[in-house]
């Protein structure tokens, strides 16, 4: 039986190449798109004149359930911000806190025009179980550390069993998928990181870790293993083929880009984070293009960025880089959306009649840059032909019913920081 198509009349879209077209749109279940001649059977028949169709943003790095954390600690450098309050609150994480949670950041994932997260955090069931529930796609990675947590209190070696469940099992549903994600080298040993790596390649799933995001974690590195993070890696044969996701990033030698894209690892930039921590590096991408990285963009968690639009990422990851490298043409528009809804396969309606929106332009040539620069309202997001929002209302979740259970629930999670 043949999908039926939405239409769009008398519209804007924006494909991947960045080329904006004028007129009735029909929108496939598959994710393509075509003209509509006006006469086709079509699942609904909307008024798109106050929209932009584009694709989706992808959202690499995440902590989903993080949001409970937001506005925590702040000011604080990355490892007095772990210290002292992410990790004492993640001493008293349920199961039934990481659903909320990962509810709460897909809407706003949702309301901001993002239908994929690469999430890495504990309880990855839990956290999955929600991510499907939302109707977005996403990678559920189970967090593993050579310490207890509440999600694998007999430490890494329950989490490398349990996870090889989940991922034998797999989550049931085709958006979704399970992955292995070692927290970072200096919180994963050897064995650890090497256990990690060897259940990804048997289950062929993504392998996830944060890499490069400091000064210490580089110097400590090269002091102890006589090299750097990226060299550490490869030596332990960590990396699987073109299944790895490494993130931040910010603190590499050219031979390391070299040896990421040999292995095809998609490098996540995260600049709001890394600039909020005071990390006082972030990813090159000029010279990490030069090198042949699948880059990507990511928000990190609510808690060290406080926001999860990755448009407003975007807009940062083009700004640091400008700034950093004295040149106002990199990551221009156009360069900038093909890296931010990179591999999307689903569709966003942005409201052009927002004031950010205006004015559009002589052929309303300035729409792409008003919306990576400007924003707008999201007011429709279509994945596998499904509506998880109309007209500016998220429909595939009870925002007010998260809200209310987030008010109460967080009372005993913050007890005592």
């Amino acid at each position: 039986m043949t999908e039926v198509p939405v239409r769009y009349r008398d519209s804007r879209l924006i494909d991947e190449s960045g080329k904006l077209y004028h007129g009735d749109f029909l929108l496939h279940k598959d994710g393509s798109w075509s003209k509509s001649k006006g006469d086709e059977d079509v699942k609904f028949n909307l008024n798109g004149s106050d929209r932009l169709i584009t694709r989706s943003l992808q959202n690499w790095h995440t902590h989903l359930s993080m949001i409970l954390n937001r506005g925590m600690g702040e000011d604080l450098p990355l490892q007095r911000w772990l210290d002292e309050m992410i990790f004492p609150t993640e001493k008293k994480l349920t199961k039934e806190l990481v659903e909320l949670g990962t509810k709460a950041a897909c809407a706003e994932l949702i309301a901001t025009g993002t239908t994929f997260a690469c999430d890495m955090y504990y309880f990855p069931k839990e956290m999955a179980n929600a991510i499907i529930e939302s109707g977005i796609r996403g990678i559920a990675g189970g967090t593993v550390t050579d310490f207890p947590t509440t999600s694998y209190p007999n430490g890494p070696e329950q989490a490398i069993n349990d996870l090889d469940i989940l991922l034998k099992e797999g989550t049931g549903n085709s958006r979704v998928e399970y992955a292995v994600a070692p927290h970072a080298i200096y919180t994963c040993g050897k064995e650890t990181l090497i256990k990690s790596s060897e259940l990804a390649r048997k289950h062929q799933s993504f392998l996830i870790t944060h890499a490069s995001e400091t000064r210490n974690e580089v110097a400590t590195c090269h002091k102890e293993n006589n090299c750097y993070p990226i060299e550490y890696l490869d030596s332990i044969n960590f990396f699987s083929n073109n299944k790895t996701a490494l993130a931040h990033c910010g603190w590499l030698k050219k031979n390391e880009m070299r040896l990421m894209a040999k292995y095809d690892s998609k490098a996540i930039h995260c600049p709001t984070s890394n600039m909020k921590l005071g990390i006082g590096g972030t990813m090159s991408y000029p010279a990490m293009k030069e090198a042949g990285v699948d880059i990507r963009l990511g928000t990190d968690g609510a808690a060290s960025n406080n926001s999860l639009d990755l448009r407003q990422e975007a807009k940062m990851a083009s700004m640091i880089q400008r700034h950093d490298h004295w040149d106002a043409s990199i990551l221009n528009p156009q360069e900038l959306w093909k890296l931010a809804t990179k591999g999307s396969k689903d569709w966003v309606a942005w409201n052009i009649d927002d004031i950010r929106m205006q004015p559009h332009g002589i052929d309303e040539r300035r729409l792409l840059a008003n919306i990576v620069y400007s924003n707008a309202d999201c007011l429709d997001v279509w994945v596998d032909g499904i509506e998880l929002r109309h007209g500016g209302i998220t429909m595939s979740l009870n925002i007010d019913e998260i809200t209310e259970k987030m008010k109460h629930s967080v009372k005993d999670y913050y007890d005592g920081i």
